[in-house]
């Protein structure tokens, strides 16, 4: 089986996350609680998305600093560096956009510093260096090193207060002032202090990216796919009795079933496709796939120019007229909006364009 074969079923599980992201953060008026993010304690279908991306990103890193032999030098730290900043970048120039639009063209004194492509940065440097400057051997210590760490701080800091009492809202707003943070809830959901898990939580999708590339036969890759989600799951579901699954701070328990989930869909996936050859349903994935941080940059984009300019309004109306539920009317409009961006991506999945941010 040759290269492509072996990472197609990567790019279809990217592409469903990026799909995902895109579907879940474009609803209109009334969602599903399904299409909802948990509003505290708790795990929906909603809050898998952005986990995933970030696991996906792990084994990502492995196969792009296996190409260095994972040698830390001058050109190799520059990469890491330059796509990190415009990464980050990106994310604040989102937020301008939707001020400037506005006609706040300088918002430097309430632009939200911290979203989820400035995480995406922050974890994608830190996995990065550490794969470059620690031996890999080190993945796991270091992901429970991470975890324990983030755990006291939680457990020392009321992290499970959804107030301003919790060290998480105390950190961010000591630091970076309230009108820089998340403005829906006291907790920031990309904060700082949440950076922590994030990054183990990249870690871990390395770690599965390492003994990925390291098995040569499919099907015991797939076996350790479904193996590390099946372990991950468990301790997951044990550590929830005493830190509950938690989005917005990121908790441990969330970190490792949400990895769990990932790495055994990755296992059904590789299955499906490299082993049983079950290819003819992935094309709508691999456009989302194979430039999933451009796909999602522009829904961003289209959703801001869309809600100024009245065209959200039109859109979902046409749909409500049509039909009448307004939940499913809402679940009509964001599918519209993924099929707005995959047309955006076909052109370039066609001609073979990847745009890497």
């Amino acid at each position: 089986m040759n290269k492509n074969h072996r990472l197609l079923s990567l790019d279809v599980l990217r592409g469903i996350t990026v799909a995902g992201m895109i579907l879940v953060n474009n609803g209109y008026g009334e969602s599903f609680s399904t299409l909802q993010h948990s509003e505290w304690n708790g795990m929906t279908p909603c809050d898998l998305v952005f986990p995933f991306f970030l696991f996906i990103m792990g084994i990502s890193t492995y196969l792009s600093l296996r190409k260095f032999n994972f040698q830390l030098s001058a050109a190799v730290a520059r990469k890491v560096f330059r796509r990190t900043v415009l990464i980050f970048l990106i994310g604040l120039a989102i937020h301008w956009v939707d001020m400037a639009i506005e006609g706040n063209f300088f918002p430097f004194s309430t632009i939200r510093i911290f979203a989820v492509l400035q995480r995406i940065a922050l974890c994608y440097c830190a996995a990065s260096f550490f794969a470059l400057t620690v031996p890999h051997r080190y993945t796991i210590p270091a992901v429970v090193l991470l975890l324990v760490i983030y755990t006291i701080i939680l457990l020392t800091g009321n992290g499970y207060a959804c107030d301003e009492t919790n060290i998480l809202c105390r950190v961010d707003r000591a630091l970076f002032g309230e009108a820089h943070l998340y403005r829906k809830s006291p907790i920031d959901p990309e904060g700082l202090l949440g950076t922590i898990p994030s990054i183990a939580h990249t870690l871990i999708g390395f770690y599965c990216g390492k003994r990925m590339l390291e098995t040569a036969d499919v099907t015991k890759k797939v076996n350790a796919f479904l193996l590390t989600g099946a372990t991950l799951i468990i301790l997951g579901y044990l550590l929830q009795y005493g830190l509950p699954l938690n989005k917005r701070i990121w908790s441990p328990s969330y970190v490792l079933m949400t990895c769990g989930l990932a790495a055994s869909l990755q296992g059904l996936l590789m299955h499906l496709i490299d082993i049983r050859g079950h290819r003819c349903w992935t094309m709508p994935f691999q456009v989302f796939g194979v430039n999933p941080l451009f796909l999602y940059v522009l829904s961003e984009l289209l959703a801001i120019v869309f809600g100024h300019m009245g065209i959200s309004d039109m859109l979902y109306n046409g749909i409500h007229s049509s039909v009448a539920a307004p939940k499913w009317a809402s679940l009509c409009y964001a599918l519209t909006f993924v099929a707005i961006c995959f047309l955006a991506g076909w052109p370039l999945f066609r001609k073979r364009i990847y745009i890497k941010i």
